[in-house]
């Protein structure tokens, strides 16, 4: 027990005191732009390494080759803008680029939109979509510049742009801000506005690709690479489920609540690497302050709201399991809504009490003990060809 307290300890240790990790590393002194000291490598196991190392499948190119990632892309493309001119019956290709499942009963200026098979089309799509993006930007044309502000993931550059939009989505539903009894009222909840089946449908596909990259081990592994493998498929498990189960305004909220933090990541990033001391002390205690907010007292709030409110504001008639109406939650569906949220928070609890002591040391200390090494390599980049 005391030996594995100890490796428990020294695991902790490794991730506080380094440089590139996700969530740590805004948290540590950095090369100053354009040094050209190198940085030792995350410590994982040989194991780990070798398991992220494996090559490639060939059906999984398309995830770190441009050209192979470019031709899955254009052919639906291609047979969508030609379909017109073969037939005038509808082009079954829209549904790679546009929203399936429009209800028609729905009002001109207020459409509506149900689930529908053609969404798993735009999914799988969209998983390709955001891995040519990161391909182009991380490892084609903005990969100097991405590795040079220290934005070493390149779907942070993303984050800001669609945290503004998940904001406008949440603004035109009754749970806004964090209304959380509109989670239960009125369920189900199957008819969604455009703009919230299209944000649903492209996280899915965001960390679907997150997953992939994971998997394939495109990033460098980290010490916690158990953690963030869990951690995406604890996310995937939750949006796939609420989606499935017409409980897509919880999900909403918790995405929120998981994904704004992130967006101040690549700023904190920007100014460690700047070498703004004072600034970067000020950004981390805003940042800190902001994962506080939103991914516990938020993310507490909702697990309350679904042990205590949902009994209350859930109507009766939804608590059975019957697929033609669209209500889905028995008894034991609570739990399957409590369990997979409180799972997170362990997740996010695990990395708050890392962030706490770094945070703590920087603000005491003016800044933190700097591990890098001089004669050793980091290795490869983020993403490889």
């Amino acid at each position: 027990m005391a030996s594995q307290r100890r490796r428990a300890r020294a695991g902790s240790l490794s991730i506080e005191n380094d440089p590139d990790h996700h969530l740590t590393g805004p948290f540590l002194p950095q090369t100053p732009l354009g040094s050209l000291t190198p940085r030792t490598a995350s410590p994982v196991s040989p194991a780990l390494r070798a398991w992220t190392s494996r090559p490639v499948s060939s059906w999984l190119r398309w995830a770190v080759q441009l050209k192979p990632a470019i031709q899955l892309l254009l052919i639906p493309l291609f047979l969508y803008v030609i379909w017109p001119y073969l037939t005038h019956k509808p082009n079954p290709f829209a549904a790679f680029f546009f929203l399936s499942g429009r209800i028609p009963s729905s009002l001109e200026h207020d459409p509506r939109y149900a689930k529908s098979y053609y969404d798993l089309v735009f999914l799988v799509y969209n998983i390709v979509f955001f891995s040519l993006v990161r391909q182009l930007i991380a490892v084609r044309g903005g990969g100097r510049l991405v590795r040079y502000f220290g934005l070493r993931r390149a779907a942070k550059i993303d984050r800001f742009g669609e945290q503004a939009y998940a904001m406008r989505v949440m603004r035109q539903l009754p749970t806004y801000w964090y209304q959380t009894k509109y989670f239960w009222i009125d369920y189900p909840h199957w008819d969604m506005k455009p703009e919230l089946k299209r944000y649903y449908l492209m996280q899915m596909a965001y960390w679907c690709s997150e997953l992939i990259v994971l998997g394939l081990g495109l990033e460098k592994p980290r010490k916690d690479y158990k953690e963030l493998v869990a951690h995406h498929f604890v996310t995937l498990w939750l949006v796939g489920w609420s989606y499935t189960m017409n409980m897509t305004l919880i999900g909403n909220a918790v995405y929120m609540s998981m994904d704004i933090p992130d967006a101040f990541f690549a700023f904190s990033k920007l100014l460690n690497y700047l070498q703004r001391d004072r600034a970067k002390i000020v950004a981390f205690i805003t940042f800190f302050c902001i994962w506080s907010y939103f991914r516990h007292f938020l993310n507490f709030k909702i697990l309350w709201s679904v042990w205590s409110e949902l009994p209350t504001f859930l109507p009766d008639e939804a608590k059975v399991w019957d697929a033609s109406k669209g209500v889905y939650f028995v008894w034991w569906m609570r739990y399957q809504v409590f369990v997979p949220l409180a799972l997170l928070q362990c997740l996010n609890l695990f990395w708050y009490r890392l962030m706490c002591r770094i945070l703590l040391r920087a603000i005491t200390t003016s800044t933190a003990d700097d591990t890098r090494s001089d004669d050793e390599n980091d290795g490869e980049d983020v993403m490889q060809n």
